[in-house]
């Protein structure tokens, strides 16, 4: 029978070729390796130290280089060792730079001859499941938010984490950490999780986003009940302990979630020993009292807000005012703190209602009649002295990169399919995630240039890593051949260049 209608038919190889599908990845080895993931993987986990079998570095690095190449659960394992020619190459990284004892130490932790070069799934779920902590379900309260605390292997995925940040300042040096806090929904059918407020079964993690290097800082992996603002002071705190040596001043974004007046407190006080008082802007709640005191507002007060449209200065349907506002949570204390509030309207067009469907009643944003006139309200809290336009326009940045993080997050990468019914093997599967993400940042930006910066895991996965090419031998080393006319391959020589240059010079 014939196999298809066009004049084309697939046939299996007779021996092993070793091709790979996947010859732009170890350009990520590369980089893993100048960065030091694979050192302080060993250093911080510590899972599988002393047994026998896959140990931290193998199994984390498989499934950070799973997430790079489009991977998106644990089966796609099999896919990675079925690439001959990519296996090839990752032993042979596996074994540089170790000495024979250190060999035979490898090969000592399998009782049997290994057989594979990349962990099974099976063996992939074992290893997270020991990031999973039972005793802590006991503390669980039906309707309350509960954050189980992180055993002691799970707590070194943020030190790996801390680890790719401090490299990414030293060959990106930032004076200013622009933080984005945020959470986001992922959703799932696993049975134990827990819904969301949008009616779905989720969870619902809280990142950080450090925005001059486009990283996520920190992230705490949380069910899809707990609320984006619950514990956001204590998150924080962790955030900023991880910024690297250099950073001179931290400035926080948030949604409403951020709202929160111990937050506002701490960042308006300087309590942070380290870095002292915190400038932020963060979108507070449009309660009645707000609405009453945007309604004072003159209407020579109100001032037009721009954005630039192919480099002219436009005027939008927004307009902005400082409004005069302290919130009932802290009128009452003598302690106070008094913060800089600024309010945004636009005008709403009139309804149209379809024949036999009535207006819409409900909206999802807080409305006001000022002057027989309705209008969109949304309100700004603030301890910086800027022109009211450019803190918005500055604090609505937020919207765009870290929350296109998010996207990547859950469909570039594979942290929007969760492997597991247990939370703390979710969590692990979600920093390495994060890992993978981070990696590919460093990448953009250190290595492929501005003009990358911009560009989705789509892009550099057709240009960069999923790269058919044939591994051979030659001597002491492999040589990994592309198409003869392929027009990436100047290119990945340019990218190893590179990344050599960013190996640290030799101390003394």
């Amino acid at each position: 029978m014939a196999q298809g209608i066009l004049p084309f038919k697939y046939e299996k190889e007779k021996t092993n070729t070793e091709i790979t599908a996947l010859a732009g990845l170890p350009a990520y080895l590369d980089l893993a390796q100048v960065a030091g993931l694979s050192k302080s993987i060993q250093k911080h986990l510590r899972v599988r130290k002393e047994t026998q079998g896959w140990n931290d570095v193998q199994t984390v690095v498989s499934l950070v280089l799973l997430n790079l190449a489009g991977g998106e659960c644990m089966d796609d394992l099999r896919y990675l060792e079925g690439d001959d020619g990519f296996c090839k190459v990752l032993r042979r990284v596996e074994l540089h730079g170790l000495s024979r004892k250190e060999r035979r130490d490898q090969e000592r932790r399998w009782r049997k001859e290994r057989r594979r070069t990349v962990p099974s799934p099976s063996a992939g779920f074992r290893y997270l499941e020991a990031f999973h902590d039972s005793e802590q379900e006991k503390f669980r309260q039906s309707g309350k938010a509960f954050i189980p605390a992180s055993n002691l292997y799970l707590q070194g995925f943020p030190k790996v984490n801390g680890d790719m940040a401090d490299f990414m300042q030293s060959r990106n040096p930032q004076k200013i950490a622009t933080l984005d806090m945020d959470a986001v929904l992922v959703e799932t059918n696993k049975a134990d999780a827990l819904y969301c407020y949008k009616h779905f079964k989720s969870y619902q993690p809280l990142n950080t986003w450090w925005a001059e290097q486009g990283m996520i800082l920190n992230s705490e992996f949380r069910d899809g009940n707990v609320p984006a603002g619950y514990e956001q002071l204590r998150v924080f705190k962790e955030a900023i302990a991880l910024l690297p040596e250099g950073v001179e001043k931290v400035r926080l974004r948030s949604d409403t979630a951020g709202y929160q007046h111990d937050l506002l407190r701490y960042c308006e006080n300087g309590e942070n020993r380290r870095f002292g008082k915190i400038e932020f802007a963060i979108s507070c709640d449009v309660t009645p009292e707000f609405k009453r005191a945007v309604a004072e507002v003159s209407e020579e007060e109100w001032q037009p807000i721009y954005k630039e449209i192919k480099g002219k200065r436009e005027k939008t349907e927004q307009e902005w005012a400082e409004v005069c506002f302290v919130p009932n949570a802290i009128g009452h204390s003598k302690r106070g703190l008094e913060y800089r509030y600024i309010a945004i309207r636009e005008q709403m067009s009139e309804q149209l209602s379809l024949p036999g469907i009535p207006v819409q009643l409900k909206l999802p944003f807080q409305t006001l009649n000022m002057h027989q006139l309705d209008y969109k309200i949304f309100g700004t809290v603030t301890n910086m002295d800027w022109n009211g336009e450019d803190l918005i326009h500055w604090q609505h940045e937020r919207c765009g990169k870290s929350e296109e993080a998010h996207s990547i997050m859950k469909n570039d990468l594979a942290g929007g399919k969760l492997p597991s019914g247990n939370f703390g093997a979710n969590a692990a599967w979600w920093w390495i995630m994060i890992l993978a993400l981070n990696l590919n940042e460093a990448m953009k930006r250190l290595v492929l240039g501005k003009s990358w910066v911009s560009k989705r895991l789509k892009a550099i996965r057709f240009a960069l890593i999923n790269l058919a090419g044939r591994v051979n031998d030659r001597s002491r080393g492999l040589i990994i051949r592309l198409g003869k006319n392929h027009p990436s391959f100047d290119w990945l020589v340019n990218i190893r260049a590179r990344i050599a240059m960013l190996v640290p010079e030799p101390s003394g």
